[in-house]
């Protein structure tokens, strides 16, 4: 059984209780970060909380949490999840929501919760044979912002998993490649890595990392915009998250990269990051 946090109490997973008019409930209006254990600590942590701060400043949910305060309380709720289960790794999650609403639209007082699970890995067979997107033309609503509204990505991702794919990589209104609805992505052409810049996709953490860990390898990293007629060009390609690392990936929809194989540059990276996660004691 799980430990979770709710406002200044830890609380048995099943007892965890929200109100019915909530606005994170009512409207959407809540957002979240989420990262994970290596080691059992949480990995960047500290990059997971400005984000999550800057997600609920950007969307005007006022709150009384600074950095320092909710290191604090994730630290504590992961302790005591880890006195209980202390053979894992875990999963973190940190939703922040609009609070209880009278009329069912103005803010309240807002609800601070903390999720921690034991980690669940995907399948390692994704990793040495790489994996599928499907393209969908669909763009973040509010992508300076981390909210819970995924009301397409879950639709889209239901068609992802009837194709056998385990994305969904999305295109703007003008053909042009964004990120995917839980992932961000890269692609290699011409031994150069190239990703969307930040303004219409969501500022990843792992994204960020993977980016240093490029550079300081040599690999030339562009972040600009790449038109959906140059997937065939692609001579490699992967996906970056906190749930997925570095997964790379093999077809988009009916095209096949770098002739269906993880390519070099990929499976480069891939080690580094490995070796960062095997030592992570931040």
């Amino acid at each position: 059984m799980n430990i979770f946090y709710i406002n200044k109490k830890f609380v048995i997973e099943n007892k965890v209780k929200i109100s019915i008019y909530d606005l994170g409930f009512l409207r959407g209006y809540a957002v979240f970060d989420f990262l994970r254990t290596y080691n059992q600590k949480p990995f960047y942590l500290e990059e997971h909380l400005k984000r999550f701060l800057r997600s609920a400043k950007f969307i005007n949910l006022k709150h009384n949490y600074n950095l320092e305060k909710l290191k604090k309380i994730v630290m504590r709720t992961l302790q005591k999840n880890i006195a209980i289960n202390s053979q894992t790794e875990f999963n973190i999650r940190i939703y922040l929501t609009g609070g209880n609403s009278n009329d069912f639209i103005t803010p309240g007082k807002p609800n601070l919760i903390v999720v921690i699970t034991p980690l669940k890995n995907l399948d390692k067979k994704l990793y040495t044979r790489g994996t599928k997107l499907i393209t969908k033309i669909s763009e973040r609503i509010i992508p300076q912002a981390k909210t819970t509204i995924y009301t397409e990505g879950v639709k889209f991702l239901q068609e992802a998993k009837r194709k056998g794919a385990n994305e969904v990589l999305l295109i703007s209104k003008d053909k042009k490649i964004l990120e995917c609805i839980t992932s961000n992505f890269f692609a290699v052409i011409n031994k150069k890595l190239i990703t969307a810049p930040l303004g219409k996709i969501l500022a990843g953490v792992t994204r960020k990392v993977v980016i240093n860990l490029a550079k300081k390898l040599k690999i030339p990293v562009i972040e600009r915009y790449i038109d959906v007629k140059q997937i065939k060009k692609f001579d490699e390609a992967f996906i970056t998250a906190t749930n997925k690392e570095i997964l790379p990936i093999v077809r988009i929809d009916k095209v096949k990269i770098g002739k269906g194989k993880i390519g070099e540059i990929t499976k480069i990276l891939m080690s580094e990051f490995k070796k960062l996660t095997e030592n992570y004691q931040k």
